[in-house]
């Protein structure tokens, strides 16, 4: 058994900017236990477009507000108490609220190495 703090995740390089938000990785491939949670911060205002090739991914909204949306055009509500899953590697758009941060529990399987970045510069979104 262990626990772990966020504040003792600021300091390594499992805290990551991932470029419209922050990503606590609060367990990694490290751990052994087959799967990542992080504590993700989805900045208020911010669109993302994001794919996980490598990964399945299921996020539950504990705070804040705003929208999936996938390659199809199809629009998801994300409030708290929503969880959204991307059980395909789906390719989408993550939206926030401009009103104020949206705060996910993000789950990975298989688990991240834990200092995964996202590169939101180039035309097809970000992918890993």
């Amino acid at each position: 058994m262990f626990t772990r703090l966020l504040t003792d995740v600021e300091k390594t390089d499992f805290f990551v900017d991932w470029g419209n938000g922050t990503s606590h990785r609060l367990l990694t491939q490290r751990d052994g236990m087959g799967f990542t949670v992080c504590h993700t911060v989805v900045r208020a205002g911010s669109e993302s477009r994001l794919q996980y090739r490598r990964h399945l991914e299921a996020c539950y909204c504990i705070s804040g507000s705003g929208e999936v949306e996938d390659m199809s055009g199809a629009v998801h509500r994300i409030e708290p108490g929503t969880i959204y899953v991307l059980d395909a590697h789906d390719d989408h758009y993550l939206r926030a609220d401009a009103a104020g941060d949206m705060v996910l529990v993000s789950v990975f399987n298989p688990p991240l190495q834990g200092t995964e970045r996202h590169a939101l510069n180039g035309d097809g979104g970000s992918a890993y």
